[in-house]
């Protein structure tokens, strides 16, 4: 696996709320409801971003400046997310929520680009779909069944979630396959355990804008498949 195109991990997060948002129940669920709508809806602005970014060749930008072209995303997406939050209260932050999914998209080319070139590139992109929607539904169920409250997680999965974007800013100057590999590993039970979080909020009254919490939940899955891609191509990419 070529670790220039291993994707920076996005954040952008709110800080947790120290407790919980007195709510009525079925406000909670008309939160988690709209949240799984808007959510849904969310990802057809990625797999359109994914295709535009394929087609205007994005990838050849990260072959020119394989290390200022991921820093720019970066940038460019805190940005949007900082847009998103500023939006969230009014009608224009769907919009701005669906513009960022189609930039997220968009900055996904790297790694599929890398996955076309695998003779079963198809089957790891589908199979690394596949166990990220298995792990929320998972995860959802979970948070939604058992009802209890996991904001004491908060202030782990923040530092953890540091640790892993300054690790990975750092492995775009070192190189280090390794280095990549492990960041990967350790992303995917991060955000796993984000999401557990991010639905444990909403079902527990912590989050009551559901633009914000689609956004959590779309930031977990959408670092989550792209690290699970990631070790999927390293280990299990059949090269012609």
């Amino acid at each position: 696996m070529n670790p220039k195109f291993e994707p920076v991990m996005t954040s952008g997060r709110p800080a947790p709320l120290p407790g919980r948002t007195d709510s009525l129940p079925v406000d909670r669920n008309s939160v988690l409801r709209n949240t799984y709508w808007l959510l849904a809806i969310s990802l057809l602005p990625v797999v359109a971003g994914a295709w535009l970014g394929m087609q205007l060749n994005f990838v050849s930008f990260f072959k020119a400046a394989p290390i200022m072209t991921p820093l720019v995303m970066f940038g460019a997406m805190f940005g949007m997310l900082f847009v998103v939050s500023a939006l969230r209260n009014s009608a224009w932050g769907v919009a701005a929520l669906l513009g960022f999914t189609f930039i997220s998209g968009v900055f996904l080319t790297p790694i599929l680009s890398v996955a076309g070139g695998l003779k079963n590139g198809g089957q790891l992109v589908a199979l690394a779909g596949g166990m990220t929607a298995a792990i929320f539904f998972a995860m959802a169920t979970i948070a939604t069944v058992t009802k209890r409250d996991f904001s004491f997680m908060g202030k782990f999965l923040f530092i953890g979630l540091v640790l892993v974007i300054v690790a990975s800013l750092a492995n775009l100057f070192f190189q280090v396959p390794a280095l990549s590999l492990t960041i990967s590993a350790i992303a995917v039970l991060l955000f796993s355990a984000y999401l557990l979080f991010d639905v444990s909020r909403i079902v527990n009254g912590g989050e009551t804008n559901y633009v914000m919490a689609t956004l959590g939940i779309f930031l977990s899955l959408y670092n989550l498949f792209s690290s699970l891609l990631h070790l999927l191509m390293a280990f299990s990419g059949e090269r012609d």
